[in-house]
């Protein structure tokens, strides 16, 4: 009798074991599919084309001139959406109503390149931009440089600005995006 009750006593421990072990790989089945989701959201880059470029060192700012006043967008794979959005919506991601990650309280980094006068090639210069201004047919951008170096003035720009997911700009359904996040990897 003795022998049974421990027999029923383990195979209880056993049973509690069992369901432990499978509610831990129930979970991490659940996250593993959370993250999977979360890191498939597409996340939308921008890039902004001007007609000429001017620095302001001083107050270090720089003029996109006679910017085009449609902002293109696009997202690699898995999901590749493209389209342009008119300045006015692409200057509402740097306030609170594009969500708590918006790019005023998360500054993006860009890549401008820049056909300066005289020069074979373009100059690329990686930056972190702040304070998007409209001045007449202008963008104005505080700008901080993170690698290479800012010409004085330059010609035909492209700025190429990273990417933002929904719930940090690009409100919830915008173009079909999903919930993602900004920047490189998770923050």
């Amino acid at each position: 009798m003795k022998k049974l009750s421990e027999f029923y006593q383990h195979l209880n421990h056993a049973h509690l074991v069992v369901l432990l072990a499978a509610a831990v790989v129930l979970s991490l089945a659940a996250f593993s599919t959370i993250s999977t989701a979360a890191s498939d959201a597409p996340q939308l880059m921008f890039v902004q084309s001007a007609e000429d470029f001017k620095v302001d060192a001083a107050k270090s700012t720089f003029r996109l001139v006679k910017v085009n006043q449609q902002t293109m967008y696009f997202s690699d794979r898995p999901q590749r959406i493209v389209g342009h959005i008119k300045m006015a919506d692409y200057l509402k991601e740097w306030t609170a109503k594009a969500g708590k990650d918006n790019f005023a309280a998360d500054p993006p980094n860009a890549t401008l390149s820049v056909y300066e006068p005289g020069k074979p090639e373009n100059t690329i210069v990686v930056v972190k931009l702040t304070n998007p201004v409209v001045d007449g047919a202008d963008l104005v951008y505080t700008y901080k440089v993170l690698d290479g170096t800012m010409p004085a003035n330059g010609g035909p720009t492209a700025l190429f600005i990273d990417w933002i997911g929904v719930g940090g700009g690009v409100g919830p359904g915008f173009h079909g995006v999903g919930v993602g996040r900004r920047g490189i990897g998770w923050r």
